[in-house]
């Protein structure tokens, strides 16, 4: 099955960058319209892309500043059972984001535009949680 794969660094400390793919707000920063879910394992993430998209993940890793992972249970028919999972790594005042978006059916035309995407938003995330800019949301895919 394809995966996506992302590794780059945060000049932040991990705790700030788990906070930003973790928490609603965080995620609200950068990914979701709107979202809502505890970073706890086994809790039920409600994902808000806009009207008609309120996908569902559960949450199956969570150590804080370390490493989050969710599987998506409702969504488009690509992304159902795939895992979206971030390890993290603080050194050097920096954190090293491992990023995986993995069980895709197949490297398809949605896959390709989703790997585009999750480039676009983790650049997001990276400067929200660098400097603090937050894009908003109808201007994501934009800048």
């Amino acid at each position: 099955m394809p995966e996506i794969h992302f590794d780059f660094p945060v000049k932040a400390p991990a705790d700030s960058v788990f906070d930003a793919i973790a928490t609603p707000m965080g995620l609200d920063s950068w990914w979701t319209r709107r979202s809502r879910g505890t970073p706890e394992t086994g809790s039920e993430y409600v994902l808000n892309f806009g009207s008609g998209f309120d996908w569902r993940a559960v949450v199956t890793r969570c150590r804080p500043s370390e490493e989050f992972a969710f599987e998506m249970t409702f969504a488009d028919d690509d992304w159902i059972d795939s895992r979206i999972e971030f390890k993290l790594d603080e050194r050097n005042e920096a954190t090293q984001v491992q990023f995986c978006h993995a069980g895709w059916p197949e490297a398809n035309a949605h896959y390709r535009s989703s790997s585009f995407c999750w480039a676009m938003y983790l650049r997001l995330m990276k400067r929200a949680v660098e400097i603090g800019e937050v894009v908003p949301y109808e201007r994501r895919l934009e800048v």
